[in-house]
């Protein structure tokens, strides 16, 4: 039986050998040349060198990062948190971010992998079969977070318990006419779950008649038109909000609009953002711990780089932040009462008597 080398592999397949060498070094290469050089491989039983082994196995002390964006308040601090335990353990990060494109974080995938970064994290948005074939060739360690990988390993917040909680106190705070602005729910984590969780603890109360659902995108700039569309038509109870960039964007129109927060109209958000405390009222929110998140990331990426055993998914926790932009419904409202004073009282009688 003939012994294949690399320029046969590539002899067959049709491209460089070079090309060949990228494939069992995670090198980017287009998909359909990596799905013809996979077949090969698998038809041949071909095993590269023990060089190209050892070169593949050769640290780098390079961890690389894809994010959806550098703009957030949370993944800004969770990229930070994450940053400093990384280098605390002698490893440095190149961070790529993709404003949301799919396509480019694949692309960006691909590219840290032709790098020879010793693992990678993707703080995703949303996951489809191109992140599994990614996940299913390569040997690099692969790590995601805020969406769950079930392909693989992945840490996430607890988008569920989290709305539920917002729910339920919407409706303890007697509020009945609630508009929920989402994000898309291609993001499986803020547009499923944390949708799912604030609707079942509003359902829990027969009292919530009307729900009024939205969806945006990522952008405060949408979430700003889109409020200013529903407030010509009425004004809520509430805005319930996926993200507290939304709520601030919500909070913004309301205050352009004449109307005041929580007296008009209340707000609650997701995130926890430091912007968040410094309007009047503070925002009710849920927080993330996005710097635990950070810190998360990087010991359990650095245990996978080393072979130790991690959970497959970790589910991290939140608080909820009342502040003071949800008004209290069902509290009894004080009654408008007129007071004289008994200076004001004496001159009414004495008037009074005069005309007599």
């Amino acid at each position: 039986m003939k012994k294949y080398t690399m320029a046969d592999i590539a002899r067959e397949a049709g491209v460089a050998k070079s090309t060949v060498s990228r494939y069992f070094n995670q090198g980017y290469i287009k998909e359909e040349t990596r799905e013809k050089i996979r077949a090969i491989v698998e038809r041949t039983g071909f095993e590269p060198s023990a060089a190209a082994s050892n070169l593949k196995a050769k640290e780098t002390r390079m961890i690389g990062v894809v994010a959806p964006t550098m703009t957030s308040p949370s993944t800004g601090r969770l990229l930070n948190a994450m940053d400093n335990a990384l280098r605390d353990q002698g490893y440095a990060c190149l961070i790529l971010t993709t404003d949301h494109h799919p396509e480019r974080e694949i692309s960006a995938i691909e590219y840290l992998r032709s790098l020879r970064v010793d693992g990678i994290v993707l703080i995703a948005t949303n996951l489809n079969e191109q992140h599994q074939r990614l996940q299913k060739s390569s040997s690099v360690p692969f790590l995601v977070m805020g969406q769950k990988f079930p392909q693989g390993t992945s840490i996430i917040y607890d988008d569920y318990q989290a709305g539920l909680e917002v729910g339920e106190y919407a409706s303890k705070m007697g509020h009945q006419d609630i508009v929920y602005i989402s994000v898309n729910q291609s993001d499986h984590a803020v547009g499923q779950e944390r949708r799912r969780g604030v609707m079942d603890g509003l359902s829990h109360h027969a009292d919530v008649h009307n729900v009024q659902m939205e969806e945006i995108a990522f952008s405060y700039e949408e979430a700003r038109k889109t409020t200013r569309e529903i407030l010509k038509v009425h004004v809520p109870d509430l805005f319930i909000c996926a993200t507290d960039q939304i709520a601030l964007a919500c909070y913004k129109e309301m205050r352009e609009a004449g109307l005041q927060v929580p007296e008009d109209v209340s707000i609650i958000g997701f995130g926890g953002y430091d912007l968040s405390e410094l309007i009047t009222p503070s925002l009710t929110t849920i927080r993330f711990d996005c710097e635990a998140a950070g810190e998360v990331c990087a010991n359990t990426l650095i245990a996978m780089i080393h072979d130790k055993t991690v959970p497959t998914l970790q589910v991290l926790g939140f608080t909820f932040c009342q502040g003071g932009s949800v008004s209290d419904l069902k509290k009894p409202q004080p009654q408008e009462t007129t007071e004289f004073s008994q200076t004001a009282f004496e001159e009414s009688n004495e008037t009074a008597s005069k005309a007599e």
